[in-house]
């Protein structure tokens, strides 16, 4: 094999249009072989004797796109001083761009003998390891441009790539559960049907399965479990493993920027799949263990873990953090998508002990050209000490808001003592963000997530009920926030199922009115269903797929109204956050920008907070100033609205305020379903809430021409055709 000395930049497998160029960053490394291995198997091993700061490197004339290839790293094992080098092990690229094949987690894998941490394993593991692929860098990206949705204007839907495919009746068979599925028109004109303008995709940076679910015939569905942060599941890919599935990825992101949907990666470096000092050597451990990972100081043989999954990656080394930076980049600019959502943040942040967000990382990620203008989402805690820090994230940074999550939850199951919080999410929880000179969009709001309960269930189970994961029920959060009307799980009472039909409309709706990023999970909009289990991270199977043979069509045509509504009025995604504060208006001022009311339309006091009042409340949102454009793209100023709020166990009559809010209101939401697109109602008049019920009413302006009342009629009719719950059996589900 003809070798050159090639450079040591860019690392990873790079080809050139010629031949390939091989570098690998390693300090403590003796020595270094790329190993090139041929369609049966064949080894080939080419020793770099190029060493620049650490990188060893060559350039390979004869190697094209397709070559599968690893490296096996010379130097000391001694896991009492961190070091764990051990030639007989084959290691994945850390860049590596594509992988393929899979880990069979053979005793050869492991540094050790099983039984015996304290020895030395030296059985060859290339025939067990999965490998690097040599990928083609080229791509016809024809055009292609972000949409760049401002976060004002987004509506995001958290998906997985197989279980949002895999039992779409409308995708042929050969691609569900991959890239392509995701870039059908099945799914497209799905998610345009309901707004969304970005799909946030659970991890598809190339991830393990677990040996021990493996043993319980589970596999690692969710894929929090990374391996290389570069390279896209191969899994996922329906045209092959040789670097297809790279121009399959890039194909789906192009295809859904043409329809105008932004693509945001749900993605793990706060950990790797190599486990603890237990764990496999794949890839890092075997490379530079003290450098890529956190090792316990004084007793280095073990990997701190902050993250509950056996090892932290190491954001205090130079070299780990270039890692992370040009894993962002890459994914930014080779295969344009359009922002990040970053599993257990907080763990970044721990450069020494403390969570700070004065970190190396958040700083390489506020300078960095690139990676600093695409959207940036934090899940933003982790299981260290001190790891809950909503709100705490740098301005440049969005937050999964959990607090919004646990309020909307308990104030609509009725729990005691919730009102002045839950005020204060629904308005963009200032809270938490407006000190930082941050605005409403720092919250990402969201009632569910992967890790949960679906909304169905939500509604549907008091307890979890996890036993197809062979965890005897021990997994999983036990404090759910939910409610079940009375029954554990589905049943044929209507009064129950008519609850649990409006309480999902109830969340759906909250979210999509609230100030800052509504997040929808994948399969809510219509009725899916996890019977109960709320942490399917190892249920690759029906349970956790979703069954759009019995979706419940009218929960999709309520979710895409009132997203519809969000859309055409920007009272409803304001930048800033509200002034108005109760009892700040005086005698003869104009009303204030919110105005919270009681039931009797008057006013709220500052002491009306703390009255023991709490589960019934009006909101008046003051459109005036208010600017944006409509569904046609036409400019113009937002109307006033009124939402009614009533998350009790009897009706409420709301008066409705006086002339100065409006002349007249008209019913756009009930998700009662009774009095949408009724007459207009006049200042003092009642509006009848039921239990469990939100209704939006909107300042009625007299039509020129015939008005179009498809938002209202679709909330109404649809719901008043169709049983209420979609927690019904299909064939309970009329179409």
């Amino acid at each position: 094999m003809n070798t050159w000395p090639g450079t040591a930049y860019p690392l990873g497998a790079t080809f050139d249009g010629n031949g390939t160029n091989f570098a690998i960053f390693s300090e403590p490394a003796d020595r270094v072989e790329l190993c090139l291995f041929d369609q049966e198997g064949t080894e080939t091993r080419i020793e770099l004797t190029e060493v620049d700061a650490y990188v060893w490197h060559a350039y390979l004339p004869q190697v094209q796109p397709g070559q599968r290839y690893g490296y096996r790293v010379h130097g000391e094992y001694d896991p009492k001083s961190g070091k764990r080098m051990n030639a007989a092990k084959l290691l994945l690229d850390p860049y590596a761009k594509a992988t393929c094949g899979s880990i069979d987690w053979d005793q050869s894998l492991f540094g050790y003998n099983f039984g015996d941490p304290d020895s030395q394993n030296n059985d060859d593991s290339a025939r067990h390891m999965m490998l690097g692929v040599v990928i083609n860098p080229y791509f016809d990206w024809a055009g292609d441009r972000s949409p760049r949705t401002p976060y004002a204007s987004s509506v995001i839907y958290e998906a997985h790539v197989k279980g949002l495919t895999h039992l779409h009746p409308g995708i042929p068979e050969e691609i569900r559960g991959t890239y392509s599925a995701i870039a059908h028109p099945a799914i497209i004109e799905h998610l345009q049907k309901l707004g969304i303008t970005a799909i946030e995709l659970m991890p598809v940076h190339q991830f393990v399965n677990d040996s021990t679910l493996q043993e319980k015939g589970l596999s690692n569905y969710w894929g929090y479990n990374t391996l290389a942060f570069f390279a896209p599941q191969n899994t996922y890919s329906s045209s092959g493993e040789l670097g297809q599935q790279v121009q399959e990825f890039k194909n789906m992101v192009r295809t859904l920027h043409l329809a105008g949907i932004e693509v945001i990666l749900d993605v793990v470096y706060n950990h790797t799949a190599e486990g603890n000092h237990l764990g496999p050597t794949l890839s890092f451990k075997g490379i530079d263990n003290a450098t890529y990972y956190r090792l316990v100081d004084g007793t280095p043989e073990y990997y701190m873990d902050y993250t509950g999954t056996g090892n932290s990656f190491n954001v205090r080394q130079p070299h780990s953090l270039q890692l992370i930076m040009d894993s962002l980049r890459y994914w930014v600019t080779e295969m344009h998508v359009d922002g990040f959502r970053f599993d257990l943040a907080a763990a970044l942040a721990r450069e020494f002990y403390d969570v700070d967000r004065l970190s190396t990382f958040f700083e390489l990620v506020q300078q960095d050209p690139i990676v600093s203008q695409v959207k940036l989402i934090a899940e933003p805690w982790d299981v260290g000490p001190g790891g809950y820090q909503v709100g705490n994230f740098p301005p440049q940074w969005t937050e999964w808001n959990g607090k919004y999550r646990d309020t909307v939850r308990d104030f609509w199951r009725g729990e005691p003592s919730t009102l002045g919080e839950f005020a204060s999410r629904i308005t963009g929880s200032s809270d938490l963000y407006e000190h930082e000179g941050r605005r409403p969009v720092a919250s990402i709001n969201f009632v569910t997530a992967h890790d949960g309960f679906t909304l169905r269930d939500l509604v549907s189970y008091n307890e979890k009920h996890n036993e197809a994961n062979g965890e005897d029920g021990k997994d999983g959060e036990s404090n759910n926030g939910s409610y079940n009307f009375g029954v554990e799980g589905p049943t044929n009472d209507p009064g129950i199922n008519e609850l649990r039909g409006r309480q999902q409309r109830n969340f759906l709706a909250t979210m999509l009115i609230s100030q800052g990023v509504p997040m929808i999970l994948h399969g809510d909009e219509l009725g899916r269903t996890q019977q109960g289990n709320n942490n399917t991270y190892a249920q690759d199977n029906e349970l956790s797929w979703v069954h759009w043979d019995e979706a419940d069509q009218a929960l999709i045509e309520f979710t895409a109204a009132v997203t519809r509504l969000r859309k055409e009025h920007p009272t409803f995604r304001r930048s800033r956050f509200f002034d108005g504060r109760p009892g700040t208006r005086g005698e003869g001022d104009p009303l204030n920008d919110i105005v919270w009311l009681q039931p009797d339309g008057n006013e709220m006091s500052a002491g009306d907070w703390d009255s023991g009042f709490g589960r019934a409340i009006g909101m008046y949102l003051n459109g005036a100033g208010i600017r944006g454009r409509d569904s046609r793209g036409e400019p113009i100023t937002d109307r006033n609205f009124l939402i009614l709020f009533n998350a009790g166990d009897d009706t409420v009559d709301f008066t409705l305020p006086p002339e100065e809010y409006s002349p007249e209101w008209e019913v756009v939401v009930d998700t009662a379903g009774e009095i949408a697109d009724t007459a207009p109602r006049a200042p003092g008049s009642t509006v009848a809430a039921k239990p469990k019920t939100l209704i939006v009413l909107r300042a009625f302006v007299a039509p020129e021409v015939d008005t179009d009342h498809a938002i209202a009629a679709s909330l109404s009719s649809l719901v008043a055709s169709t049983p209420d719950d979609s927690t019904a059996t299909p064939s309970e589900v009329r179409p």
